[in-house]
């Protein structure tokens, strides 16, 4: 058959594909020795000069979202007007697909101030910081040196809305909390602020890498941090409760001592 169809064509290549077939051979052989000679050679690449140079475009969290968020916060002269100031800010997309806007729990008064991360499932129906599985172990934890969200802890979290499928969060959505947040330590003057999680670290301390952070006491917004491992983090590793209970008679003798 002279000619093919489209139907008959592709029929043939995939035959030949089947057999193994990788490179089409035409009927007439080619001197390769003569080849380089006809390929044109490549023309010299030209440094382009800095004027040429285009810089890579970095996306760059707006001003005006911060101010928005510094402003607001600062208006607010109490932690109700903290939690009304959050729920009107307009410019947190993580608020349309959360059902609760998880703010606090505990003892507003409390010497303990715990920060985490973002809120997961359990928190957002509940609208309530760690109230699953980690909440729970949480509970645990703080029952073992006499504190308890009823005596002396007061818990937060970074974000106050729920990340989706409980990812990480963004730093531009860190970036546009922080101000509520520091409001939020400002408002609940707490004597020492215990940072669960690397998220939160970061947030608060600048600094990542929990596993190495935790235990060793540090300064933020003039207050003293003791980073720890997040309950979820446990609930993976258990074999790292004990770093965790070193961190609690840390945080335990400091409250005695002070």
């Amino acid at each position: 058959m002279d000619h093919f169809d489209w139907h008959q064509a592709k029929a043939a290549l995939d035959w030949q594909r089947e057999l193994g077939v990788t490179d089409a051979i035409g009927e007439d052989p080619i001197n390769r020795y003569e080849l380089p000679d006809q390929i044109a050679k490549p023309k010299p690449k030209v440094a382009a000069k800095p004027s040429d140079v285009q810089p890579t475009p970095v996306p760059v969290m707006r001003t005006d979202v911060i101010k928005a968020a510094e402003s607001a916060a600062k208006a607010a002269n109490d932690l109700v007007a903290l939690r009304a100031a959050i729920a009107a800010y307009p410019h947190c997309d993580l608020q349309k697909g959360a059902k609760n806007l998880v703010f606090s729990d505990g003892t507003p008064d409390a010497r303990v101030m715990i920060i985490g991360e973002a809120p997961g499932r359990d928190e957002d129906i509940q609208g309530k910081p760690f109230v699953g599985r980690a909440g729970q172990l949480l509970d645990k934890m703080l029952a073992a040196i006499d504190l308890s969200r009823g005596d002396g802890v007061y818990i937060t979290n970074i974000l106050p809305y729920r990340p989706p499928q409980n990812r990480d969060p963004k730093p531009d959505e860190v970036a546009m909390m922080m101000p509520f947040v520091r409001r939020h330590i400002e408002l609940a003057a707490p004597d020492v602020l215990v940072c669960m999680g690397n998220h939160s670290c970061h947030a608060i301390l600048g600094k990542r890498g929990i596993t190495k952070l935790r235990g060793q006491w540090d300064q933020a917004m003039g207050k003293p941090v003791l980073p720890m491992l997040h309950p979820a983090y446990l609930l993976r590793q258990p074999q790292a409760k004990k770093n965790a209970w070193a961190d609690l008679l840390s945080l335990k003798s400091w409250l005695k001592e002070t």
